[in-house]
């Protein structure tokens, strides 16, 4: 089950061993951000949390625009919602979804947020009708605060419900609202004020800290944008939020999460996307999307953790890389007989008795010892990596095959050859001549939360079952079902 709204973190608790540096080494033979830009109709601003309704997934920005996906990564244009305005958020509770929406009143800051419900997110269901619901909360222009960019919470630890609004004319505030209603518990209750210099902000929760994420910089000029997205954390709810140099939020606090970087301009708008087994996402925008003209869109990326704070991950990219398991140390290779590269052990020749001539020896490609390898599907096992061709991946995004949250499936073949990787009748793991297209060759690559990967195929024949490449010994690799606590479906992406 996804859940896409502020669900609790699912923590990573076996292997703490594990520490950055690993996240580092998967990361190292990966380029700058946004290594994929989603597909389809993915112009927006200020979008939604996501929302789960009926298999598909739904977010909504400002002005109304609204999109609707049934994977995640291709995604088109939804029914714009009965009351337009800024920046929404949406969250469901119990058989009905409420959309909190906010607007300017006469110009900032004054400003309402209203809410609007519905039972289903789907425009072609006839239980499709939004419904209003009233005003949750409001500025007059004259106080400290303006009522906009709502965002909601649903504290995993007693059930309650939260939302935090404002922006950069004042404080961010904090009121608790009816779970059942999702009306304001006390409308003439003083909120909280837990930040300021900020708009854009969400709470998260995660290993027993509140996470207040907020966007600061200037928006809505484009690529001349200075969005970025900041955080602090409590041990409360109400706060205070510190940073990691002890300064408080309502002090201009706050620790940097995410900032513009390679082709993409001022990320705002944290909304988290929490897949189950402690493999978590965050949607965003950015300002501009330079390889979009400048339009302004939506993003996913992974969430990862980090001495107690959220850091933003990166989509997998295409490229060559060795498998290595976290569990074995041993790589992913095609179950045939290696040949050493450079030849065996050389005597003589200027080189001492265990040197060479001293010149390079060039790297080992497949077309060198391919014609010694059998024909047709081959068995994949593990072994100490020795730079043997037998030993590297391609991972090439599949064109029109769909997708995940944030990227394409992939194909992976041995590098400089049409040998696949998929799984077999039986389960287990196979390299077939060539790639077809069938699910069972189409891979999905997760980072996870310490930096590592998971990779998943799309489909196992004879079984729904989802299940992930596992290292279970030093020469053996299989499918089993993701343990999050276990090191053995942990693996290392890295240039051979």
């Amino acid at each position: 089950m996804v859940k896409i709204h502020n669900a609790p973190a699912v923590n990573y608790r076996g292997a703490k061993q594990l520490s950055l540096v690993l996240g580092v080494m998967a990361l190292g033979s990966m380029a700058a951000q946004h290594a994929f830009a989603l597909e389809g109709a993915i112009e927006i601003h200020d979008p939604s949390t996501l929302a789960e309704c009926d298999g598909k997934y739904y977010t909504y920005g400002t002005g109304g625009t609204a999109l609707v996906s049934e994977d995640g990564w291709v995604w088109s244009r939804s029914q714009t919602p009965s009351r337009r305005g800024m920046a929404p958020d949406i969250i469901k509770l119990g058989d009905r979804y409420f959309q909190y929406v906010s607007a300017n009143v006469g110009g900032q800051p004054r400003a309402e947020i209203n809410l609007i419900t519905n039972k289903t997110l789907d425009p072609e269901s006839p239980d499709f009708e939004w419904v209003e619901e009233g005003l949750i909360a409001s500025s007059d222009g004259e106080e400290f605060c303006n009522a906009i960019d709502p965002g909601l919470f649903l504290d995993p630890t007693d059930g309650r419900l939260w939302m935090v609004y404002g922006s950069y004319f004042g404080f961010i505030r904090l009121v608790e609202l009816d779970p059942k209603t999702g009306q304001r518990v006390d409308p003439n209750g003083k909120p909280y004020e837990i930040a300021i210099n900020c708009e854009a902000s969400i709470m998260i929760y995660h290993d027993s800290w509140y996470y207040l994420l907020a966007t600061h910089g200037s928006c809505c000029q484009g690529a001349n944008s200075g969005y970025n997205i900041r955080v602090g954390r409590s041990k409360k709810v109400t706060g205070p939020f510190i940073d990691h140099v002890g300064i408080d939020m309502l002090q201009g606090g706050g620790k940097l999460f995410m900032g513009s970087g390679g082709r993409i301009v001022g990320p705002g708008h944290f909304g988290l996307i929490d897949l189950g087994d402690g493999v978590q996402r965050f949607s965003c925008h950015y300002e501009a999307d330079l390889d979009r003209g400048g339009a302004s869109v939506i993003d996913i990326l992974p969430l990862q953790w980090d001495d107690g704070w959220p850091v933003a991950g990166e989509n997998f990219k295409e490229g060559t890389y060795r498998i290595e398991s976290v569990r074995t140390g041993t790589a992913l290779e095609l179950a045939v007989e290696g040949s050493p590269v450079g030849g065996g052990r050389r005597r003589g020749g200027g080189g001492g008795m265990f040197g060479g001539s001293g010149g390079v020896i060039p790297d080992q490609q497949a077309s060198d010892v391919s014609a010694n390898w059998p024909e047709g599907e081959v068995d994949v096992g593990m072994a100490n990596y020795m730079c043997q061709a037998q030993q590297k991946w391609t991972f090439t995004p599949v064109a029109d095959a769909g997708g995940y949250f944030g990227s394409p499936f992939f194909k992976i073949t041995v590098a400089g050859t049409d040998r696949t990787l998929a799984v077999g009748p039986d389960a287990e793991l196979v390299a077939l001549p060539a790639f077809t297209g069938a699910p069972e060759q189409l891979w999905q690559v997760d980072q996870l939360d310490d930096g590592t990967w998971r990779i998943m195929p799309k489909a196992i024949p004879g079984t729904n079952e989802r299940m992930a490449l596992s290292g279970i010994g030093g020469s053996f690799a299989t499918l089993s079902k993701y343990d999050p606590d276990s090191v053995k479906h942990r693996w290392l992406l890295k240039t051979p």
